[in-house]
């Protein structure tokens, strides 16, 4: 199975900024959209951005509008997800997940972490206050 990379993780102050990277082992990522989702244990993991295969179109959550970034670079099969003025409440596990979508699945199929067809192991971020 496909498993994709996250790097970028770790401790920061509240107001901070982090920079999460997604690394695919090949160029099949470049035909998917990624989304970034966050889990904290004993909540449901929830949706927190989302990218198009080729870049153009972004989805962000509510709770990081204004705050975070996704892009990605198909030259070398990564995504990022900068993360500033970050909050306590932004501390979870975060991991990037890549599907294949057509027009019409797009948001709704990027926003859907079942819907995804692999995942990275991810990488923890906790924002101290």
């Amino acid at each position: 199975q496909v498993q994709l990379v996250e790097s970028g993780g770790g401790l920061v102050q509240a107001g901070g900024s982090v920079r999460l990277s997604c690394a695919a082992p090949d160029n099949t990522f470049t035909s998917e959209a990624v989304g970034w989702f966050r889990r904290v244990p004993g909540r449901e993991r929830e949706f927190v951005a989302g990218i198009s295969s080729n870049g153009n179109k972004t989805r962000y959550a509510d709770f990081v509008k204004g705050r975070f970034i996704i892009s990605r670079d198909n030259t070398k099969n990564t995504a990022a997800l900068q993360m500033n003025s970050l909050k306590p409440e932004d501390t979870a596990k975060y991991s990037c997940a890549a599907v294949l979508l057509t027009e019409s699945d797009w948001p709704a199929g990027v926003e859907d972490y079942y819907n995804m067809d692999y995942w990275g192991q991810g990488t923890q971020v906790t924002v101290s206050s």
